[in-house]
């Protein structure tokens, strides 16, 4: 065996190793176990909605217009006649990549910002900071709202919206983590044999930061849907005939009374897989938290 082959067998066996601590942590907690189950399930069903859905999202069959639920329509169908059970399916493909979009984007360029503030210090870091003070201190859902309808009333303009509130949370979360460990041992010995600004923020900051920002990241997936469906149900979502699931139950509050369907199963869609989003987040920062495990 040459030696170069070495690191990468010892990196694929930390990385097995870490995976299957993972998994190992998950199913000591019933939580976890749900929020997950529920999360895969949820993808899934998303991913395969194009073979699992029978019509088409989009067809209208007004003949057919607001049916009860039934072995033809399991969800009913709408005002022009389109099968709601599709128009779950594939509005899910909207909410959930808008939720994991926003927590990606946000988190990955928060984070990268936060970090090198930390580290930079000074009036760079108190410029950076008061700006994102100045975000924080507007209402989250207020802030998203302007931008929205500032943007455009659109799928994209309302992702982008949620994506630039969120990126403060993250700021001041991976700012306070460089603080902490820029004065770690390690850190001021990179520093002292000449390690640049980037490196230290790569190797030694941004690394050993992870675990918090990544419990933020998961719970912030389940906010993300929630808000798009909120820009959704005002009008600054997801528009006709776009399946987006803030907005079908929007459309359907004008019908609750008597054709309940048309609002409730949209709505438990965005209920269920939110749920399963915070209770992975949840054990993902009981099982991270070394202050949680003492407990």
């Amino acid at each position: 065996m040459s030696e170069a082959s070495v690191p990468a067998v010892g990196a694929a066996g930390s990385w097995r190793h870490a995976w299957s601590y993972f998994f190992y942590q998950i199913r000591q907690s019933p939580l976890a176990m749900a929020g997950l189950a529920i999360i895969v399930f949820v993808c899934t069903v998303v991913v395969c909605a194009g073979w699992i859905a029978p019509y088409d999202p989009d067809a209208i069959s007004l003949i057919h217009r607001l049916q009860p639920p039934s072995a033809a329509h399991w969800f009913g169908t709408d005002e022009v006649g389109r099968d709601i059970f599709s128009r779950v399916l594939f509005g899910g493909q909207q909410s959930v990549g808008v939720g994991l979009f926003v927590a990606f984007v946000s988190s990955v360029v928060g984070s990268v910002i936060g970090c090198f503030s930390g580290v930079i210090g000074g009036r760079t870091d108190n410029v950076i900071m008061r700006v994102m003070d100045i975000v924080l201190s507007v209402p989250s859902l207020v802030l998203t709202m302007a931008l929205a309808a500032a943007l455009g009333a659109s799928l994209f303009n309302a992702m982008l919206a949620i994506t630039l509130v969120r990126i403060p949370f993250y700021v001041r979360l991976a700012r306070g983590q460089a603080l902490s460990l820029r004065e770690m041992v390690y850190v001021k010995a990179a520093i002292t044999f000449g390690a640049g600004r980037r490196q230290i923020v790569s190797w030694h900051i941004a690394r050993n930061a992870l675990a918090p920002l990544i419990v933020q990241a998961t719970l912030d997936i389940g906010a993300a849907i929630l808000m798009a469906a909120a820009l959704g149900f005002i009008g600054l979502g997801a528009q006709q005939p776009t399946a987006e699931w803030g907005a079908m139950v929007a459309t359907g509050r004008n019908y609750f009374l008597d054709q309940w369907w048309y609002a409730v199963f949209p709505g438990f869609a965005i209920l269920i897989t939110a749920a399963g989003f915070n209770l992975l987040g949840d054990a993902a920062r009981d099982m991270l938290d070394p202050k949680l495990k003492a407990r």
